[in-house]
């Protein structure tokens, strides 16, 4: 978001009217979250997607505030992405994006690549445009942003499966997007891009991305070992975030990529050896407002930058165009997880459904619109067809989802699996709660006596949910619960890893021949297969 304006000047004239449109953004920032706030009372009440009413709310106020603020593609790719980049990575569990880490790459590898090839063939036949406009379209497009999704889930249950894949598609699609988009303006700029130079770049700016991203990442671990303050953990992270994506851009590699991995080392190193569990919730929590003001703004300037008038005169244009992102996605998601089976396990059908229309546009498709260079013949259709676009699956696609999510009927839960969730979840707070009693007692903060009383009455709490869960599971294994597997199924298959991940690292080691272990893993990996999805 930015005043259209151009604050820097050195006349003094010019000077005091940059002065005076300061109060100006001011006002208009504070009329946005008004309307924000508006929006949050209204789509709670009418249970729509928080995003979908950001977006219809912004439509109207087109021409009132079109003119003083816009979309800024600077502003977005430099500081809205990684602020939204580095929240999700630090909430990602890395051990469940290791469980679903093929899927995650075939749909943000070869889904992304396959789906912007047919995007691009439709547009490009469909409407007569070159080469170079309608590959851009298909990159644009066949980027997903999942924020209306990650809000339904959070309403609706689903399998965690399912979502951690959803999540970290949309994690790993971000910095695909950003490197193919560039990857087509060299070939712009430059006229020609053999195979070997394209696959070349591709290699040095995602690999260099992540090797920016791990440096960065496990350099701030020390220092923020020493942080006793969260405030100050707080300006860490927010300088880790930002100056990754900058150092990258600097450096000629994917800021994007760099971003996720820093954000992944962190979430998995970092945060758990906070010293406080206050500090950890403090930091998470800032996160999450970050993240969640920055998507408030990014949608409701979506709706302000968006023109219905003129999306209107190009209309069976833009319905083509939506056509062709469709079908792509669904091209990709089908074909490409029919043969996942091969090597890792099934995605189930109706879950396929779900990724499939899922395939909601956001503010990264329309900060690459605006972003392409002004010399590009055609540059104004492609904005106009990718807004159109945006604005189509924001709205229709946002609105029709929870709707679809529930007739699908992806999660059964039993009252008996939502008792065993409550006392999961009461055993789980007060294991913690216990822990961070140790904790206070080891730094002299609480004296014995008082530590005894406390750690007591968790104990009760623990005992009584240990004992209720071991009557649950009883009945599981007599079969009484035999329709509800997936919670224990859970357990088994973190089970199941922790001993895989030891034998191969005995096997790295040269601890154990390798003639064992292999026939060893193989019997892991078929129990790991038998599991029911959780």
């Amino acid at each position: 978001m930015v005043a259209q304006q151009n604050p820097l000047s050195n006349s003094p004239v010019e000077s005091d009217q940059a002065a005076g449109s300061i109060p100006e953004l001011v006002i208009i920032l504070i009329i946005l979250l008004m309307i924000a706030t508006v929006v949050a009372l209204v789509t709670q009440r009418l249970r729509i997607p928080y995003v979908t009413g950001l977006v219809l709310a912004g439509l109207p106020i087109t021409e009132v505030l079109s003119h003083r603020i816009g979309l800024d593609p600077s502003l977005v790719l430099n500081l809205f992405l990684p602020i939204l980049i580095f929240e999700a990575a630090i909430n990602t569990d890395v051990s469940r994006l290791r469980s679903t880490f093929k899927p995650i790459a075939l749909l943000a590898g070869p889904g992304s690549i396959l789906s912007s090839a047919i995007i691009a063939a439709i547009v490009k036949y469909g409407l007569g445009l070159g080469w170079i406009p309608a590959l851009l379209i298909g990159v644009i497009l066949a980027n997903t942003d999942t924020v209306s999704m990650i809000a339904v889930f959070k309403e609706i249950r689903v399998p965690s499966r399912l979502s951690t894949i959803v999540e970290g598609e949309t994690l790993f699609n971000d910095a695909a997007a950003l490197i193919s988009f560039n990857l087509i303006l060299v070939i712009y700029t430059t006229g020609s891009l053999t195979a070997v130079q394209g696959v070349k770049e591709l290699l040095v700016v995602s690999l260099g991305g992540g090797l920016v991203g791990a440096i960065l990442g496990y350099l701030s671990l020390p220092i923020f070992v020493r942080l006793n303050d969260p405030l100050s953990s707080l300006l860490l992270t927010v300088a880790l975030a930002l100056g990754t994506f900058q150092i990258g851009q600097f450096l000629g590699v994917s800021g994007a990529v760099a971003v996720v991995i820093a954000g992944l080392v962190f979430g998995s190193l970092g945060l758990p050896r906070s010293s406080s569990a206050s500090d950890r919730i403090t930091l998470l929590s800032f996160w999450e407002y970050a993240g969640f003001g920055v998507n408030t703004f990014i949608f409701l300037l979506i709706g302000i930058e968006i023109n219905p008038a003129t999306l209107w005169r190009i209309l069976p244009s833009i319905l083509l165009v939506i056509l062709a992102y469709q079908l792509g996605r669904i091209l990709s998601v089908y074909l490409l997880l029919a043969g996942l089976r091969r090597f890792d396990r099934p995605i189930p059908l109706r879950w396929q459904h779900v990724l499939v229309l899922g395939n909601i546009k956001g503010s990264l498709s329309m900060a690459l619109a605006v972003a392409i260079p002004l010399t590009l013949t055609g540059r104004d259709l492609i904005i106009e067809l990718v807004f159109g676009a945006v604005l189509f699956s924001l709205v229709i696609q946002g609105l029709v989802i929870p709707w679809i999510i529930k007739r699908l009927n992806i999660s059964h839960a039993s009252e008996i699996m939502q008792e065993m969730g409550k006392l999961q979840i009461q055993l789980i707070a007060a294991k913690a709660a216990q822990d961070e009693l140790d904790s206070l007692l080891k730094s002299g903060v609480l004296p014995k006596a008082v530590y005894e009383e406390l750690w007591a009455s968790y104990q009760a709490r623990v005992a009584q949910s240990e004992r209720v869960l071991r009557d649950f599971h009883n009945q599981h294994r007599a079969g009484e619960l035999q329709s509800d597997r997936s919670g224990l199924d859970a357990v088994r298959r973190r089970l199941l890893l922790a001993e895989k991940g030891a034998v191969s690292d005995a096997l790295r080691k040269r601890i154990v021949p390798e003639d064992l272990v292999q026939p060893y893993v193989k019997d892991l990996d078929e129990k790991l297969l038998s599991l029911e999805d959780d």
